[in-house]
């Protein structure tokens, strides 16, 4: 066994577990999770940007990101409380804000709009699309929920099979390239091996999760949703990597022992949660 893949078990013996325990228990551990995922998945996109030239407002840009998931949390918990009705205007203020601190500290040739627009596009990929994790979670469901737990983990294991299913496919079989000047490792074969590994998913849930459970979804929705994920968290992963390309690097950082960064670790996911939120609600799953 090679060292990094050995780095790989041992980090993810360690973190599913864990992960699995706070979501579980939900509230504001998960919230928790989430804000500390938004703000170094937004610090290591600015980093990326940083090598393209681009100068991202950090200060501004991650306290954005930070905020995002707790504002999310109240938002779900109480729909029609102050966080709810306020949360436009924070929003507003806060580009004000950015906007105020880029006339401060960047001058004309120092591409003062690349800096706004990476610093906004920071907090949205970053934090806003993954905050929709935790409205997943509570949308219908307290803490201390397996049922919330496992609607959160049905697109995880959907995407990690789609990608496991993928890798392997494309390794044994090879074949004509997915996106060779964005991920030169990627095949066509390996793509359509990954959505079948996705599909797979549905009917174990269907049968042997989600009932026992008390989740409401039937098996002809989570085949669609798990075939719509298999693509788009495909898509998620190669954007990722087309970000990386333009930066000139491998991996987002060395934050992951053989995982490479957070970027690199959830580049599927930051399209796939939102996705499943959205899917969710119209297949009435809950």
């Amino acid at each position: 066994m090679d060292r990094n893949l050995a780095q790989r078990i041992a980090f993810a013996a360690v973190a599913i577990p864990l992960v699995l325990a706070v979501v579980w228990y939900g509230g504001w551990p998960v919230v928790i999770l989430v804000t500390v995922v938004a703000v170094l998945g937004a610090r290591e996109l600015y980093d990326l940007a940083r090598r393209t030239g681009a100068a991202p407002l950090d200060g501004p840009g991650l306290a954005g990101a930070a905020l995002v998931p707790p504002a999310v949390y109240s938002a779900v918990r109480e729909p029609a409380g102050p966080v709810a009705a306020a949360w436009p205007y924070v929003a507003a203020l806060w580009l004000v804000a950015l906007l105020v601190a880029a006339l401060r500290r960047r001058g004309p040739g120092d591409r003062p709009l690349a800096a706004i627009a990476i610093t906004v596009f920071g907090v949205a990929y970053a934090a806003a699309l993954p905050a929709f994790l935790v409205g997943i979670r509570h949308g219908s469901h307290e803490t201390r929920s397996w049922a919330g737990a496992w609607l959160v983990f049905f697109p995880l294991v959907v995407t990690w099979v789609c990608d496991t299913a993928a890798m392997f496919a494309g390794r044994a079989i090879g074949g004509p390239k997915l996106a060779p000047s964005v991920s030169p490792g990627k095949t066509q074969v390996g793509s359509v091996a990954g959505v079948l590994g996705a599909l797979l998913v549905a009917p174990v849930f269907s049968i042997f999760v989600f009932p026992t459970v008390g989740v409401v979804a039937p098996l002809v929705a989570l085949l669609i949703i798990a075939a719509v994920l298999g693509v788009v968290g495909q898509l998620g992963d190669l954007v990722e990597s087309l970000f990386k390309r333009e930066a000139g690097v491998k991996d987002s950082s060395h934050l992951i022992p053989g995982h490479g960064g957070v970027l690199d670790r959830l580049d599927a996911l930051y399209v796939v949660v939102p996705v499943t939120a959205a899917l969710y609600q119209v297949f009435g799953v809950h």
